[in-house]
This record gives C-alpha cells, structure tokens and sequence, in this order.
C-alpha cells in the first residue's frame, strides 16, 4: 500500500515537472545555441548524481552494459535533445508538448512489443489509427488550403522523431534495471548522452563556442536551472523507477496530464493561441493514447 501510493506521488510530480520542461526549453533555445543548451545540462546532472552515489559508496560501475548505455543515451538524450530542442524554435511549446505526449505511450507500446515486452492487440491498432486521424486533422486542412508553413510542419516532424528515439532508449533501458539500480543507470545514462551531446554541440552546432563562456542572461540560467534540477536530477530518475515497477507503457501514460500543463503554460506565458480545430486534432491523438493504455489494455508478460 505504501510503496503504491510512492510510486501514485512520484508520478503526480513527474506529470507536473515535465508538462513545464517544454516552456523552459523553449525559453533556452531562444537565447542559446540549442545542443548546447541541452548538453551542458546533461552532461552536469549525470555527473552531479554519479558524485552523490560514490559519497553513498564505491561506485560498481557496469562495465559489460556499456555499449547499451551508450546506445540508449544516444537515443534517449542525444538525438532525443537534437530533435526536439531545434523544433520548439518553430513550433509552440504547448503543440510541441501535445504532439510528444500523444505519440509517447503509442510509440513505448510500439517498441514494447517489438521487443517482446507487451504483446500486440486490436487495441493498439485502434489506437494508432485514431492518433494517425487526429495528426490528419490537426495539420491537413491547413496543407489542403496551402496555409501550412513548412518550417512549422518540419518542426512537427523533428517532435515526432524526437518521441520515438526517447520511447526507443525508454523500453531498452528497462532490461538493464534487473542488475543496475534505476539512480545508477540515469546517471549513466545521462552522463553519456550528454557528454555525446555537448562534444558534437562544441564541434559542430554554430554559435557554441561562444555561448561555452557561459553569458546566458537571467532567463537562460533560470530555464537551465530548472531543467536540471526538478527535471534532468529528479524527474528522468524518477520515470526509469517507474519503467522498472510499472512497465514502460503505463509509466508513459505521464502523457494524459502533462500536455494540459504545457498548453496552459504556452497560453499564459507566451502568448501561444489554440484554435478550434486544433484543439480537435490534439484531442484526437490524447484519445488514441488513452485507447492504448485504458484499463484491460494487454499487460506486461
């Protein structure tokens, strides 16, 4: 009962600390180069956990799980933070965050079982059809009559790649917590996907160098703090934890609340506006999540 209602309240805080990472992204990405942005933060909250867990004692470092932590910080950090921080400079936060959080439990049950962790269903085709017809609905009227901005459309397409390499990275670490402990392995995870991300970032990404001086301004650093400590620290260790006892697919159900924080943040902080066919669309995609992981949806094996 106890470790029931544990894993309810850490759920409650993952469903509210990531519904407002989206606004926060998309602050820091208006001010710095976006990898950057996203790898120094990595990179620091990997590096801050594994500190705190060779003061708690010597550190078992899983040597033989190095290439998978490699792959899956690679999918859950690096191409994730690529994809998703250089779309919210075309798309608001609050569509970018309803796009992720519609896809996210369709895309963790997708791997799931292509992995043999969960086992396909009529449910889950019925559920990908009806996110499929509310992507339709939410930008094919405005490709029909031509008013589609193709930065805004590839935008989307960066948020939808960006979902299935996070869902991807999600279902392969689960196999991992049988011998590593969730806080160890978000380190590493962490630690890996962000050093990958600010190493390509300094050789690569335009305006990095210059940024690495650290002059970020105010809301930078707040946007940078934020989504270190209640998000990269708390929150991704937080949701490995909840793959662990729940199973991928019902920790993403995270998915059915916090769209609702980032819209309302979006309005209420930027000015985003939501018309009513794209609310129509975006309640289309929440309904075909909610098809997939209602109760009586196939379980874990």
């Amino acid at each position: 009962m106890i470790v029931g209602f544990r894993l309810q309240v850490m759920f409650a805080y993952l469903c509210l600390v990531w519904g407002s990472t989206w606004i926060a992204m998309k602050i820091g990405t208006a001010h710095l180069a976006p990898a950057l942005f996203g790898g120094t933060r990595w990179t620091a909250a990997g590096l801050i956990m594994l500190a705190f867990l060779r003061l708690r004692g010597p550190l078992r470092l899983p040597w033989h799980l190095a290439g998978r932590i490699a792959l899956v910080g690679l999918l859950l950090i690096t191409l994730n933070q690529y994809f998703m921080l250089y779309s919210l400079r075309v798309v608001g936060s609050g569509l970018a965050a309803v796009i992720n959080c519609a896809l996210t439990p369709i895309s963790l049950l997708g791997f799931s079982i292509a992995t043999h962790q969960e086992r396909l269903s009529r449910r889950v085709v019925v559920a990908m059809a009806i996110g499929l017809a509310g992507i339709l609905l939410l930008f094919g009227p405005a490709a029909m009559a031509g008013r589609l901005d193709g930065l805004v459309l590839l935008g989307a397409f960066g948020v939808f790649l960006g979902t299935m390499t996070y869902s991807a990275g999600s279902v392969l670490a689960r196999p991992m917590m049988g011998s590593v402990s969730p806080l160890l392995l978000a380190a590493l995870i962490n630690t890996a996907g962000g050093g990958m991300l600010l190493l390509s970032s300094l050789l690569f990404e335009p305006g990095a160098i210059a940024a690495a001086g650290l002059d970020w301004g105010l809301q930078a650093w707040a946007a940078w703090l934020f989504l270190l400590l209640p998000a990269a620290l708390l929150a991704s260790t937080i949701f490995l934890v909840l793959v662990r006892d729940w199973g991928a697919t019902k920790a993403g159900s995270y998915s059915f609340v916090s769209p609702i924080i980032a819209v309302l943040l979006g309005v209420w902080l930027s000015g985003e506006v939501l018309h009513p066919i794209d609310t129509m669309g975006m309640a289309l995609m929440l309904v075909g999540a909610w098809v997939a992981l209602k109760p009586g949806a196939e379980r874990a094996r």
